[in-house]
């Protein structure tokens, strides 16, 4: 079954603030414009009143002109600083979501694999939480956006948010002691031989520090995997998660020789068959979530089917 996927549009762009409107100086008359501004604005950068003229952030008596232009002194400039981009972060954005469940208190979402959970570094906009932000307002008032735990942004499938503050401590709460179920599927590469549990500890690799690994003296993790159907060269198994460490299943199903197909930090770029090699992230995809209801206390399960990829993969290894 095909999941939907996000609608993000175009956010390029940020928001435009109120420019600033000043005159350009007469002793700066034969100049270049953009040394021109660079006297006018002298705590911006050359290159970037450049790059600003470019995106038509700077008018020049009313309209967009070019860097080079010669200035004759009292013009009038007006220049729209666009915000940083941590000052963005958390506005709404109209991306579409897939809502599995929804009521005065939770909201679950069936996330797509591309869509990065919280904004950050190189992220600032288009993710979930600008989603959520423009589905429910209100998230607004709540600690990042009643967010209160992730997926990767290529792992694709259920995520819950919290609506109110007391839903969020009681989801966090449910998330300390363990009792949030999540089970995800995984084609890991080769044949895992039976089902079993990885209990290893994650921390920061001691030398490539954007990754993960089992170090000793990181925290506990626990992973228990189990055998659903077995192809040539890899394997599809069901993973149920004790823990949550960053990357926690991608990290364990290494380290016992069977990294996921597509992983692009701990896989491997050759496995035997062209298609797993040609898939295009990590597969893994979180299809069961099961909670107790933070209000009605009700146990409550939620299944999401897989991606259009997965399952697309999945069909062609089962017909070779």
């Amino acid at each position: 079954m095909n999941i939907p996927q996000s609608s993000r549009g175009d956010y390029s762009a940020a928001p435009r603030s109120a420019p600033s409107v000043l005159a350009i100086p007469l002793e700066c008359a034969g100049l270049r414009l953009d040394a021109a501004l660079a006297q006018v604005f002298p705590e911006h950068s050359r290159s970037r009143l450049q790059g600003w003229l470019k995106e038509g952030r700077i008018l020049v008596d009313g309209a967009t002109a070019d860097a080079k232009r010669k200035v004759f002194g009292g013009e009038t400039v007006a220049l729209d600083v666009p915000p940083l981009p941590a000052e963005t972060a958390q506005q709404a954005e109209d991306i579409a979501l897939a809502v599995v469940f929804e009521d005065a208190h939770l909201l679950v979402i069936d996330k797509p694999a591309g869509l990065v959970v919280h904004p950050g570094s190189g992220n600032w906009s288009g993710t979930l939480m600008n989603a959520l932000l423009h589905h429910a307002p209100q998230l607004a008032q709540i600690p990042r956006a009643g967010i209160v735990h992730r997926l990767d942004k290529d792992t694709s499938g259920l995520l819950v948010v919290a609506k109110t503050p007391a839903a969020q401590t009681d989801l966090v709460r449910q998330l300390q002691a363990r009792s949030v179920r999540r089970h995800y599927l995984a084609l890991a590469l080769g044949k895992v031989a039976r089902d079993g549990t990885v209990d290893a500890p994650i921390g920061r690799h001691p030398v490539q520090r954007t990754k993960m690994a089992v170090v000793g003296g990181g925290r506990d993790a626990r992973t228990h995997y189990a055998v659903r159907e077995r192809f040539a060269h890899a394997t599809l198994v069901e993973c149920r998660l004790e823990t949550g460490r960053t990357h926690q299943i991608r990290v364990h199903m290494a380290s016992i020789g069977h990294p996921l197909v597509g992983d692009p930090v701990y896989g491997r770029a050759r496995s035997g068959d062209a298609r797993l090699d040609a898939f295009p992230r990590q597969a893994l995809h979180a299809w069961r979530l099961a909670l107790i209801h933070p209000r009605s206390r009700a146990e409550m399960a939620w299944e999401a089917p897989l991606p259009a990829d997965m399952a697309k993969l999945l069909e062609e290894l089962r017909h070779a």
